[in-house]
């Protein structure tokens, strides 16, 4: 059984030293599969091969690649325990609790901008309701796409971003998971869409301009774009590919893989984005902030009610 195999695993590091932070974050990141898993394991704690097996309904042979991927990153450890037999669990690491806010950055981008109910996060400090704010760390002022500034080290590359996994199944239609969130997995839920909106924020508008960025097939470009149209994240004007207010307020998500990506990966140097807040002039710290109270929002002082 996958699930009981050995829990050590090795970093694949073939590929991965040519890119950026950012372009490795969003080849680890870039998979609903793996954004689901990393779900699961912070709303429900789930933290065992079966528990993802039976509350996903993912193929055992998919599961143990992402797991494997998961664990080679550093994202998550292994632990063992008695059952009958000696199994593994899988803990979180420091590295990997570090993307709590990531993913209520997607969650509060899916509340936002779309009509499906999404369970209710309740901020444990005030306790109240809150719909997470994106904001500056050092000024605390709440910001957007539009009030910063980028710029890109020499050998920030994003291609070869879109590496072929051995699996690539999609998701089955269900309307049953606990905070599943459809169209920001539309976005996220492959490498080449979250590589293609990366670019987007850095200034790619022409088919051309994104396929020189990401070394990116002409058939699956043009499949991405279409496809972002129709979400109203990219809207086609005279040949340009303009983010929608909708696209642009996915920065929040963005800013948290970026900070994370960067923090928690080796890249050549050379390789940095250096995000600036307009306001303060302070580089990118970005928080999230509790709509009915104002304070930052700590993993450990927010819980969903599910």
């Amino acid at each position: 059984m996958p699930g009981v195999q050995t829990p050590t695993a090795t970093v694949e590091r073939d590929t991965a030293i040519e890119l950026s932070a950012i372009g490795q974050g969003l080849a680890i990141l870039g998979d609903r599969w793996v954004l689901l898993i990393l779900q699961r394991a912070f709303l429900l704690r789930v933290r065992t091969f079966a528990g993802w097996r039976d509350e996903l309904r993912i193929s055992e042979s998919v599961l143990a690649s992402r797991l494997k991927e998961l664990l080679a990153h550093g994202i998550f450890t292994t632990a063992a325990y008695r059952n009958g037999r000696t199994r593994y669990e899988y803990r979180l690491t420091e590295r990997g609790l570090d993307l709590w806010s990531l993913l209520v950055a997607i969650y509060s981008w899916e509340r936002a901008w779309t009509d499906r109910p999404q369970p209710p996060l309740i901020h444990d400090i005030c306790g109240n309701e809150t719909r997470a704010y994106l904001a500056c760390g050092v000024c605390r002022e709440a910001m957007t796409a539009r009030d910063t500034r980028t710029v890109r080290g020499p050998l920030a590359t994003f291609a070869r971003v879109g590496l072929p996994r051995q699996h690539r199944r999609t998701l089955a239609s269900r309307t049953d998971f606990s905070g599943y969130c459809p169209d920001a997995m539309e976005i996220l839920g492959d490498r080449w869409s979250t590589s293609v909106l990366a670019a987007a924020f850095l200034g790619s508008r022409r088919f051309g301009d994104f396929q020189a960025e990401l070394g990116i097939a002409p058939s699956v470009l043009t499949d991405r774009l279409r496809r972002f149209v129709e979400l109203g994240v990219f809207q086609l004007i005279g040949g340009h590919y303009r983010l929608t207010e909708r696209g642009l307020a996915f920065f929040q998500v963005f800013a948290f893989l970026v900070t994370w990506a960067q923090r928690e990966l080796p890249a050549p140097p050379g390789s940095e984005l250096t995000i600036t807040h307009h306001s303060c002039g302070s580089a990118l710290t970005p928080v999230l902030l509790c709509t009915a109270c104002g304070d930052t929002l700590e993993r450990r002082e927010v819980h969903f009610i599910t």
